[in-house]
């Protein structure tokens, strides 16, 4: 097969994009294209013509078609092929099909053109392939971003440092001899607002170990002159105080623009709109209903999963977050025991001031100086863990989606589910085919409910819950003018009030008396990326 060019045009014969493969003169691309428009005849359903010298593959797209001229010798079942490739291509980077969009787009489309097409031969590549290399992740670019935002973090911070050192200069002049200000703007104690006040910036959950996300409450030049003008006061930014001053100046901090970390989780990043959207609906369906009580304890457990068509991990991440809130004085200094059975094989992290002793010795949290008391009204990250695995049993759900050619331009498809962790109840599941464009699918078997997205050129599979007593399920369908690449990567999303590590509160007691403290717990495992590819 030799393609001469790919074109994008109008059905009135106005050339839109056109990309050539092999060395020839503008006048002769030109004269090639011109030639089109005047070879269609209408009420014909042929989508090929031909002349002397070459053919011209055509597929209608709306107002538009995609063209492909190759030699005659070419062979037509391998260029038809190549010009649905071609037409699934043009939606991922124009929105819609039409002239406008085209010419915006029009250097990403050439970009993706390249990708299938070498010198004229067709490249050995499906869509999800091109959308990445078109992408040109840099690893470089990513080295000097990291290097640069070091950089940037390092001049802030010495910034600070001087304005303290100023600060404390002026104060000392000012007021030699009274007491220093206490309270939450040094380096060695405090708690933010979400979390632990240290020095330590906030990481994600990828491959290197990283603390839970907090940030040091610093107090700038402007705060400290402001609170220099009141006298000082021994209860002033106390630890462990009166709930209303830690949230005073927290909210103080954030009008002056100082950046706050946030604990909670952010919505599914996925290619499916509809898959990340339910998720996020069922996991505030969940949190809706839970009763809190005056300690209260979340667990948040996140899977990142990247399974291969036929068979095989290539991704398997698990990572989570416990976090404590109390809303009650009386409950501010209490430890947390957890149950020792289900850490194991975690890669398990405490925050700088938990009592890494007391947590190893006896799974149990609690500060390092037992004096003071947790935060009151604030969501506080006490331990992170890690789970990265290979092994296919690791795996919570799998799917099977087998494509199959029927013989007549088409195929049928059968996708099946397996629950392997049947501790787990998954609720609100959803199963995300891609579709080849304007191509209706005939479904004949299904659990659960579907729905096909003629936009999106998706077909949406649902099923409420799955459970040990409904583990496993199936659906059978079949579509015209496809084949089997088109049905990938899918895309899974489902919530459970199960967490997949199994952390679990044992009990809750008083730091003096090792009184029972009533507590609420609520968990929740939800799905960022998970796909078949």
């Amino acid at each position: 097969m030799v393609l001469i060019a790919a074109a994008v045009c109008t059905k009135n014969g106005k050339v839109i994009l056109s990309r050539q493969f092999v060395e020839m003169t503008k006048a002769r691309i030109e004269g090639l294209l011109a030639a089109f428009p005047k070879l269609m005849t209408a009420g014909k359903q042929h989508t090929y013509v031909e002349t002397d010298s070459v053919r011209y593959v055509y597929q209608p797209m709306e107002k538009l078609y995609m063209l492909l001229i190759t030699t005659k010798a070419s062979n037509i079942l391998e260029d038809l092929e190549t010009l649905r490739l071609f037409s699934k291509v043009i939606p991922e980077y124009s929105h819609s099909l039409d002239e406008k969009e085209i010419v915006e787009n029009a250097f990403n489309l050439i970009f993706a053109f390249d990708e299938i097409v070498a010198l004229g031969y067709r490249e050995s590549v499906n869509l999800a392939q091109i959308k990445t290399f078109v992408e040109m992740d840099s690893h470089e670019e990513k080295v000097y971003q990291a290097v640069r935002q070091t950089q940037e973090r390092d001049a802030r911070q010495k910034m600070r440092e001087k304005a303290k050192e100023l600060q404390r200069q002026r104060m000392e002049a000012s007021k030699r001899g009274g007491p220093s200000l206490g309270g939450m703007g040094g380096r060695s104690g405090g708690f933010s607002a979400d979390g632990f006040g240290s020095s330590g910036v906030s990481s994600s959950s990828g491959a290197s170990s990283a603390n839970i996300g907090i940030t040091s409450i610093d107090v700038d030049t402007k705060s400290k002159a402001a609170a220099s003008t009141k006298p000082a006061s021994r209860n002033a930014l106390k630890l462990g105080g009166k709930s209303k001053d830690v949230d005073s100046f927290v909210d103080q901090l954030k009008n002056e623009g100082e950046k706050i970390a946030n604990l909670a989780p952010a919505a599914p990043a996925g290619s499916s709109s509809a898959a990340a959207s339910a998720s996020a609906a069922a996991k505030a369906a969940i949190a809706s209903d839970i009763h809190k009580e005056s300690v209260h304890l979340k667990i948040e457990d996140k899977l990142v999963v990247r399974l291969g068509r036929d068979g095989g991990v290539q991704q398997f991440e698990n990572s989570g977050l416990l976090t404590l809130r109390i809303t009650d004085e009386a409950y501010g200094r209490i430890l947390l025991k957890l149950s020792p059975n289900h850490t194991q094989g975690l890669q398990l992290q405490t925050h700088p001031n938990v009592d890494k002793e007391l947590f190893k010795s006896r799974t149990t949290i609690g500060l390092k100086n037992l004096g003071k008391p947790f935060p009151l009204n604030t969501d506080v990250g006490v331990l992170k863990w890690r789970f990265v695995s290979q092994d296919e049993s690791a795996v919570p759900l799998t799917i099977n989606c087998w494509p199959s050619d029927n013989g007549e331009g088409g195929c049928d498809v059968n996708i099946e589910y397996e629950l392997e962790a049947q501790q787990l109840e998954l609720q609100d599941v959803a199963i995300v085919i891609p579709l080849p464009m304007n191509v209706q699918p005939s479904v004949a078997e299904y659990d659960g409910t579907y729905n096909y997205d003629l936009r999106k050129h998706v077909l949406q599979w649902h099923i409420p819950i799955i459970d040990a007593a409904n583990k496993s399920g199936s659906m059978e369908f079949s579509c015209s003018a496809s084949i089997p690449g088109d049905f990938f990567p899918l895309q899974v999303s489902f919530v459970s009030k199960t967490p997949y590590a199994g952390v679990v509160a044992q009990d809750v007691v008083q730091v003096d008396s090792e009184a029972a403290v009533k507590y609420s717990s609520e968990s929740i495992l939800f799905v960022e990326k998970y796909e078949i590819v």
